[in-house]
């Protein structure tokens, strides 16, 4: 990758980690990992079958975020938002789980530094929503100038500004108050992304992200000659030991388990 971020959620399964840096990690159940790319970065996720007497089901959102021309070369960064640190928001049957931005007082955890996010004025957010049947929950108002969509994944039905919703649709919500009720029988569950735009040209092809297409063309002549650092892994697919449980290894060597 080059020129961008991925912003992985694992609510369900687990997602194993390694990349060109050196760094590893396994992470799920409600972690998150964010990554910049920068100037370039070669990554392998896969997603090991730790059980082998049940299903290993996964449930998971990965979220590219453009960077802007100033902060596409920048060296890459990995930070995992473990599940433990991100804030939950409980109301009558609804909990919002904030992975950026803030809600209610409630700060999500620092995202990386060069990140589009990492600026307030930004108004990057990501929440994860969860309604119970008959409950209903209002996103507030939010300036003009920034965008904001909420995601359906899954449940039965949904009601916005008296819309009825199937599931598995995205809506663009207005910059107004906002009210979503679950008029279904099932637990329906959101994921709400919001931002002001970057308003810079995009060029983008495969797995980079920058703003011409000669810049595209440079991006792809680079990594043919020096991988991004290559390949430190005996496996391009590698997979972390199935008794290792959640950890981060940083390319530093800082070694975290949970």
């Amino acid at each position: 990758h080059r020129g961008f971020e991925t912003i992985t959620i694992v609510n369900k399964g687990f997602c194993d980690h390694s990349d060109s840096l050196g760094a590893a990690g396994r992470f799920g159940q409600g972690d998150v990992q964010w990554m910049t790319a920068g100037r370039g970065v070669q990554h392998s996720e896969m997603f090991p079958l730790l059980r082998e007497d049940k299903d290993n089901p996964l449930e998971l959102f990965q979220i590219w975020l453009n960077l802007p021309k100033k902060n596409k070369m920048v060296d890459p960064h990995f930070k995992m938002l473990w599940h433990e640190e991100i804030p939950v928001v409980t109301l009558e049957g609804a909990s919002v789980r904030i992975i950026a931005g803030s809600y209610q007082g409630k700060d999500a955890p620092l995202p990386a530094p060069d990140s589009w996010a990492a600026r307030e004025e930004n108004h990057v957010a990501i929440w994860n929503l969860h309604l119970e049947p008959g409950a209903s929950f209002t996103f507030p108002e939010i300036p003009d100038n920034v965008n904001r969509t909420l995601y359906f994944y899954e449940g039965d039905s949904c009601v916005i500004d008296s819309t009825r919703i199937k599931p598995e649709n995205g809506i663009g919500l207005n910059s107004k108050e906002v009210e979503v009720t679950n008029n279904g029988l099932e637990t329906a569950h959101f994921l709400m992304l919001q931002g002001r735009p970057i308003n810079e040209p995009v060029a983008k092809y495969g797995p980079f992200v920058m703003n011409t297409d000669q810049e595209i063309q440079q991006a792809m002549q680079e990594y043919r000659l020096t991988q991004f650092g290559g390949w430190p892994w005996p496996h391009p697919d590698q997979v972390h030991d199935r008794e290792k449980g959640r950890f981060a290894k940083y390319p530093d060597g800082t070694l975290v388990e949970k």
